[in-house]
């Protein structure tokens, strides 16, 4: 919504179609509300929950999602048969923004409206927003999201980083399946309607949320990958709620914020892990501003605690008195403590988390800890080590002032980008000819088959003209010695 909002402070009239009413909200805003089926919520809440209970990882998320939480995927789908949704096609709209997450068949839209299309990351960009742009995944040095390594790799870690990329890949085309089956229920009885993949290879740009010039890996961006990381962070921070900033105002030894994030409720998190962390919350000589949903069932009553069921989480990282940031390590939390140059001491859960904190606990921005095996102890040092230790801050706030120094904030990014792609009529200049060529044809494989072919047909001429000119030399050195003989009868 952050990308939403830019553009309508800008000026621009945006129909947002989502599954949950956002936060963020504006005049120029036109809203419709298409809920996920109860069924539906029951099962991904169900699947997160399972997900807060154990150890995962990025390859296991991914085979969660073929599975177990296809409901994320088909919930999108459903979307699109919705009446309330059906309305847009009544309306003309000039440019349609995709939030991306593994719905390209929502593409169909655009090709029913003929409008170009910006896809909208949450993430720096991975293998398939690299296909969409044209944009080289160069395995050898830059590490995907699921290989947690520094720049340059070593061998194992270059091994690693291959293996996981071809499984990411293979990954992608299994869900690739499911995703042309939806975009063919829902589109394919449409005449003179573009295909599914005619519409990829007709995206005019995609919105990343990164800055890698600070965050890494350092790697090559075509011009249709423009990066707004930061895109959720106000330029000014906006006026804390009355509560939130009496307690922060009464923190002068500062105060920490715990959020685990919006996908997973905290009653989701094991009893006996939230009481470590109430205990040892509840004993610190600071302020705790914690997340919790269930403000009738809190961990417990502490004068230093207050809990809230929702947080104006950049605001409150913006204050002065935030010492510490208590996160599960989302991509959109690191960065906001990022640019407010608050340490951290981070919770991964599932996802990107893993990779995002151990990125952040080797920059020297905070520690990192398993959720699932922390103790009282652990949990404690983490904190004190953090809080006390100056370094840490330090760190973070010099990364911050890099972090900040481009020659576009994030919005006005949005808004130039945007305005370009309308102003050129989807600005088909922007693509990479590589969203147009095969696989063959990128890889020259068919120049390298023809040269091969000339070098065999070369050498094997080369073969016969030697032979040939070997069977004459030995014809003549097998009719030498007759005419020798003959001479002599003579």
């Amino acid at each position: 919504m952050s990308v939403v909002k830019a553009l309508a402070e800008a000026g621009h009239n945006v129909t947002v179609v989502s599954m949950q009413k956002p936060k963020v909200m504006h005049k120029n805003i036109h809203l419709i509300v298409v809920p996920v089926k109860e069924e539906q919520e029951r099962v991904l809440e169900a699947q997160l929950a399972t997900m807060a209970g154990q150890k995962n990882s990025i390859v296991s998320t991914l085979n969660r999602l073929m599975n177990d939480m296809n409901v994320m995927i088909d919930a999108q789908a459903d979307l699109l048969s919705d009446p309330r949704f059906q309305r847009i096609y009544e309306t003309k709209f000039d440019l349609m923004i995709l939030g991306y997450f593994i719905n390209d068949f929502q593409l169909g839209v655009a090709a029913k409206l003929q409008v170009p299309v910006i896809i909208d990351w949450m993430n720096a960009p991975i293998p398939i927003i690299d296909v969409f742009t044209g944009n080289p995944t160069e395995v050898s040095y830059v590490p995907n999201m699921a290989t947690f390594a520094e720049q340059p790799m070593s061998l194992l870690k270059r091994a690693e980083n291959l293996a996981k990329y071809l499984f990411i890949t293979y990954m992608t085309h299994k869900l690739d399946s499911r995703v042309t089956r939806h975009f063919n229920n829902n589109f394919g009885g449409e005449k003179g309607l573009r295909s599914l993949e005619e519409m990829r290879k007709n995206i005019s740009l995609a919105f990343v949320n990164s800055h890698l010039i600070s965050e890494g890996p350092i790697r090559p961006l075509v011009p249709a990958i423009v990066e707004i990381g930061g895109i959720q962070v106000k330029d000014t921070a906006d006026p804390l709620p009355k509560d939130i900033d009496q307690f922060l105002q009464q923190s002068p030894d500062g105060a920490i914020l715990l959020s685990l994030g919006s996908n997973i409720k905290s009653t989701a998190v094991k009893p006996e892990l939230i009481q470590i962390i109430y205990k040892v919350l509840s004993g610190i000589n600071r302020n705790v501003i914690w997340k919790w949903e269930d403000l009738e069932k809190t961990p417990g009553n502490s004068t230093n605690i207050l809990y809230k069921n929702w947080l104006p989480q950049d605001d409150i990282l913006a204050h002065p008195n935030t010492k510490l940031f208590i996160t599960h390590a989302g991509k959109g939390g690191i960065t906001e403590a990022q640019y407010h140059g608050v340490p951290m001491v981070a919770l991964p859960i599932f996802g990107d988390q893993l990779g995002n904190a151990v990125q952040m606990e080797r920059s020297g921005y905070g520690l990192a800890l398993d959720l699932l095996s922390i103790t009282e102890e652990s949990f404690r040092t983490a904190l004190n080590e953090v809080l006390e230790n100056d370094k840490y801050r330090q760190t973070i706030s010099k990364f911050s002032s890099m972090y900040r120094d481009r020659p576009m904030t994030a919005r006005e990014t949005v808004v130039y980008w945007t305005d370009y792609v309308l102003r050129h009529r989807g600005a088909p200049h922007l693509q990479s000819p590589v969203v147009h060529m095969s696989f063959i044809e990128l890889f020259n494989l068919d120049l390298y088959a023809l040269l091969i072919s000339v070098l065999v047909i070369i050498l094997v001429l080369i073969r016969l003209t030697v032979r040939f000119a070997w069977n004459k030399l030995q014809g003549k050195a097998k009719s030498s010695p007759k005419t020798s003989k003959k001479q002599k009868k003579l």
